[in-house]
């Protein structure tokens, strides 16, 4: 059954069913990862499940992207670590705060838009990345720390019974949705396995072997760090990554949700969201995140395609953390390591493996290069920057071999070079090598009807050509400019020197 519902400022047609299960799944699933990345960055297990409630519930109130998930992601805390092990909690509170200042002046002055320079085969290595990182996080399930704190990989019948019940879920997660779609095979699966141990008192690792999560509300507190320059000079940097990671995640996320969903979300908006989510975590003890794209993939599965199941699992996860901790704490870890084992299957892109013989080497490359930066280091803004870099690298080099001159003198001696391609830093020096001072004629009009000035490079290139014509007793003219080129020409006229020939103008005639 369809309904409405208004909240704030958005109106959306909502499946209450699909949105309510969903959000249970999506807390379900939420809850051992953020646990996991907060006892990774040596956090108390509730400063992980504070991020996860805080962080779902304002991006899904105020975020750009209905259907998308945040939490306590790791991304965001591994490039806290230092900090944590170095300055300790309070530090890690106060640079939360500062990166969510950072996200949000991103959003306000409407720089989001940026996410779309990353180009598709990074967006490939990124999610291929990012899937290896979810599975192999699985994978680490299968180990167990000993009373001394020794870890070590289950051996025998706790082996066997763990990988039996993994393989029981992701055969429900898998087959499910076959029968019907009427319940999520996530949902469905982590029940079927609570109630198979229970029923069978079956001895295997749950969530209570990686933390007891009982707690009480979030309460306020102004982190305690000396308000200096001091101070901001050692969480600036720390700062300035998280909020970097943390957009890039959350938007190639929001872009991702996009083209599942085949509409339209609002990256300025998800960044102002982000940032307040994170200003909140700083100042009521949450590690801080960023959306999350195996929970947000959960999400989706499970029908959601609103604010609401969002706004659901955060709440749920509130409750959990006040009174629900001792029945979350009995469910088996086997049944959420199999359903994450799903999420990063489906969220590996394998069309970019079936493409891959019809792909230049260069996008293979890229989409490698950033799938290994994103597994060996973690560093998803690095990854994505280094990738970014190299397409945009390649794609100068591209176009500085397209650029081609045709050539030919009319009836009175004027030799004319009609240019193709843009002329840029890239392009400058076969532009260069097209031309002959010592035996064209007196007057050379260079025609820029198919090609643009776009950079510095080129206006010196134009100037050194103009003056190697000089010394030769000839003239150039440049004819065609478009008007942004004039432009540049006119604002950079104190240093280069050449002509302009006038070009008319057309206008249209207005209507009386």
């Amino acid at each position: 059954m369809k309904n409405t519902i208004s909240l704030f400022d958005f109106s959306k047609k909502i499946n209450y069913k699909n949105e309510l299960l969903a959000g249970f799944t999506v807390a379900m699933t939420m809850i051992p990862e953020s646990l996991s990345f907060a006892i990774l960055a040596g956090l108390s297990p509730l400063t992980g499940l504070y991020a996860a409630f805080m962080m779902g519930l304002v991006t899904a109130v105020l975020g750009g992207r209905p259907g998308m998930v945040s939490g306590g992601a790791g991304a965001t805390i591994v490039v806290l670590i230092a900090l944590i092990h170095s300055h300790g909690t309070e530090y890690l509170f106060a640079t939360v705060a500062l990166a969510g200042i950072f996200q949000m002046m991103v959003g306000i002055f409407k720089l989001g838009k940026f996410v779309r320079l990353i180009p598709q085969p990074v967006m490939y290595g990124f999610l291929n990345g990012l899937a290896i990182i979810i599975f192999m996080a699985q994978v680490e399930q299968f180990k167990i720390t000993d009373s001394n704190g020794g870890v070590s990989w289950l051996q025998g019948m706790p082996l066997y019974i763990m990988a039996g019940l993994t393989a029981l879920t992701i055969a429900i997660v898998y087959f499910f949705p076959k029968i019907t779609k009427v319940v999520p095979a996530s949902l469905v699966a982590i029940i079927i396995l609570f109630a198979v141990v229970l029923g069978f008192n079956i001895p295997t690792k749950t969530v209570a072997d990686i933390a007891h999560i009982s707690g009480n509300l979030p309460g306020f507190h102004i982190p305690k760090v000396p308000f200096s320059l001091e101070t901001l000079q050692i969480i600036f940097p720390y700062a300035l990554i998280m909020a970097g990671v943390g957009l890039i995640e959350s938007l190639l996320t929001l872009s991702m949700v996009d083209e599942i969903t085949n509409t339209k979300g609002s990256a300025n908006k998800e960044s102002v969201a982000q940032g307040l989510a994170n200003i909140t975590n700083g100042f009521f003890g949450g590690m801080g995140g960023c959306a999350m794209v195996a929970q947000t993939l959960v999400n989706l599965n499970a029908g959601s395609r609103a604010r609401l199941s969002g706004i659901v699992a955060s709440l749920l996860i509130l409750i959990i953390i006040l009174v629900g901790a001792p029945v979350i704490e009995k469910i088996p870890m086997a049944a959420l390591v199999g359903v994450m084992m799903m999420v990063a299957i489906s969220t590996f892109q394998w069309v970019s493996i079936r493409i891959v013989n019809k792909m230049p080497k260069s996008d293979i490359f890229v989409g490698v290069t950033v799938a290994l930066i994103t597994v060996i280091l973690h560093n998803l803004a690095l990854a994505v920057l280094v990738g970014v870099i190299i397409s945009a690298l390649v794609f100068a080099w591209d176009n500085a071999k397209r650029i081609r001159a045709r050539k030919h003198v009319d009836e009175n001696g004027v030799k004319y070079y009609e240019i193709y391609g843009p002329l840029f830093f890239g392009s400058v020096t076969a532009f260069t090598d097209k031309f002959d001072p010592v035996n064209d004629p007196d007057q050379v009009v260079i025609d820029f009807k198919e090609s643009r000035i776009v950079d510095m490079s080129a206006i010196d290139a134009l100037d050194k050509l103009s003056k190697r014509y000089k010394q030769q007793n000839k003239t150039v003219y440049l004819r065609h400019l478009s008007e942004d080129c004039r432009k540049v020409l006119k604002n950079a006229e104190a240093v280069v020197e050449v002509n302009i020939q006038e070009d008319p103008t057309y206008k249209v005639m207005p209507e009386k």
